[in-house]
């Protein structure tokens, strides 16, 4: 021994993310990294005067977590606006607005996010229902996943959008039997309102990033992948905030920042985001790097927007002509994915519907043709819908599976918005994670806050059992597309850790690794898999220091 241990953890469990079972050791912090892995019996010697022992208390600890499609900035800013997330119906929903609205009478527009499709008849709440609590200022609410947005009359009215106004070629807007806009509009529709409607200011979207950062140090998530930096939807360039996160030393997390690729652009983009790649490379890249860029490829099932090889079906059961969107030409996919893929990028696919995952993972393919293998560990988040012939291609391909986990169980939205208009069979392909696993791919896993809560503990759960946290539904889809716990943390730790390039240093305990740790209570372990989700987060730790949880005394 060198000398003796600033942070040694005992009397709990070990998952090292290397070994698929937990161990009881103990574990050795030495300055910012992970020094040994010992048995309960030499923890005395390693222990000096300054030793802080953190008694685990029965629990598990675990490699913090990692997740692999966030939206922090976002999450954190509609923490900070009108906030619709704990809404259980649409009368509460209207409550909170109206409740927001006369807290914040000098806001010049009404803005937040969070409402629940399933919470208003066909998912389209209308104008009339805000007008009636708030007619005197605009009011504009993204949905729940942020590929809708609900507006009141003078919201429209400021935008100059009337029954003359077209749907955008990636969006729709609902209708009154005369055209007039209904209240809800979808996908690129919501960029009618971006001329009139404020922006997130420099200064509530950094307020937003501290926020999100000590929101996430509280459920053990120690890094993560920004899937949206850059302009985008409204936001300020989250590029610069997080740079600012770094000169004022507020940024702790390790981040991967997704560079946004502007669908209504080109490959001119390209060359812009490789300088800033390099830029950041120059300053403090171990906390803040750009070798990713994001693609949306389709928009999602809700809404009838995401890509699917068959068309959904009317309310009657019956096939319509609507497939989907996907929102670039698969062949000018192709074209950028293999430039992106030439110039050392990782790129991040939104893919939902099982046509976008086909595209996706054809426009890799297409990639490796031109370029041989790179390295650059592409990956495809939501897969919502996949088709078995291209769960076999993952492997091959090195494409890895994003999985958002605590989507893959029945609940209201699913049951009432997507899968009565998918074809028959559908739910047997929905959120295949198992069949995945089994044909070889390899697995991360993230949440999409804030569309959905960012617990990975929740997110485990699901995984394992197919049913929402606290209840005793039919578990979605076969048997077969279950993951045993120790995947689904492995998933959420090593599995992310690899895709954001971080797994020689992160998403393991073992010698040599930065001590980014999570303390979980009781050991998910050692309860009935139908329990997995009241294990709790009691301390966090980045780099040996504690973030999160009751301060430890040594």
């Amino acid at each position: 021994m060198a000398h003796s241990a600033d942070v040694i953890y005992t009397g709990g469990w070990v998952f090292s993310a290397l070994a698929s079972a937990p161990i009881q050791k103990a574990v050795v912090v030495v300055d910012d990294r992970i020094a040994a892995v010992i048995a309960e019996t030499d923890v005395e010697s390693w222990t000096g005067d300054g030793t802080q022992l953190v008694d685990l208390g029965g629990g598990l600890l675990a490699p913090g977590f990692q997740d692999a499609h966030i939206h922090p900035i976002g999450g954190g800013v509609e923490g900070l606006q009108c906030n619709l997330t704990e809404a259980r119906d649409g009368d509460e929903a209207l409550e909170l607005i109206a409740a927001y609205a006369a807290a914040n009478p000098d806001l010049p527009w009404i803005q937040g996010a969070g409402w629940s499709m399933d919470h208003f008849p066909g998912g389209t709440p209308t104008r009339q229902m805000l007008d009636a609590i708030v007619s005197d200022r605009p009011v504009l609410l993204s949905n729940r996943d942020h590929h809708g947005a609900w507006a009141n009359t003078l919201a429209f009215t400021l935008a100059g959008v009337d029954r003359t106004t077209p749907d955008p070629v990636d969006g729709r807007l609902e209708r009154e039997s005369d055209g007039t806009p209904a209240g809800t509009v979808h996908e690129g529709a919501i960029g009618l309102f971006e001329h009139v409607a404020p922006g997130t200011s420099n200064e509530l979207a950094y307020a937003g990033l501290l926020r999100a950062q000590a929101e996430l140090f509280a459920l053990g998530v120690t890094g993560w992948q920004d899937a949206m930096v850059g302009t985008a939807l409204g936001m300020s360039d989250s590029f610069e905030i997080y740079r600012r996160a770094l000169a004022e030393g507020t940024l702790i997390a390790h981040v991967v920042g997704a560079q946004w690729w502007d669908r209504s652009a080109g490959i001119e983009q390209v060359e812009q985001m490789i300088a800033r790649r390099d830029q950041v490379a120059t300053e403090q890249p171990d906390l803040f790097s750009l070798g990713t860029v994001k693609i949306m490829v389709d928009g999602v099932a809700e809404n009838q927007t995401a890509a699917m090889n068959a068309p959904y079906r009317d309310n009657h059961g019956h096939p319509t002509d609507n497939s989907g969107l996907s929102f670039i030409d698969p062949e000018r996919l192709k074209e950028y994915v293999t430039a992106l893929d030439a110039a050392g990028f990782q790129v991040h696919f939104h893919a939902l519907g099982d046509r976008a995952v086909r595209e996706a993972l054809d426009a890799i393919e297409a990639a490796r043709a031109a370029n041989g293998p790179r390295g650059n560990r592409h990956h495809l988040a939501h897969l919502q819908v996949v088709d078995s012939a291209d769960a076999a291609r993952f492997a091959g391909l090195d494409a890895i599976a994003n999985m958002q986990s605590l989507w893959a169980s029945h609940e209201a939205q699913l049951d009432t918005l997507a899968l009565p208009f998918l074809p028959d069979g559908a739910e047997e392909h929905h959120y295949p994670f198992g069949e995945l696993l089994d044909q070889g791919a390899r697995l991360a896993a993230g949440s999409d806050w804030p569309v959905s809560t960012a617990n990975p503990i929740e997110a485990i759960h699901v995984a394992v059992n197919r049913v929402t946290p606290g209840e005793n539904s039919e578990p979605l889809g076969a048997p077969r597309q279950k993951l045993d716990l120790a995947t689904a943390m492995t998933a959420y730790t090593a599995g992310s850790a690899y895709v954001n390039h971080r797994e020689h240093d992160t998403g393991a305990i073992a010698p040599g690794y930065l001590a980014n740790l999570v303390v979980l209570n009781p050991n998910p372990f050692e309860l009935d898999p139908t329990d997995i989700y009241t294990s709790t987060v009691t301390s966090t730790w980045v780099r040996g220091t504690q973030v999160y949880g009751v301060p430890v005394t040594a």
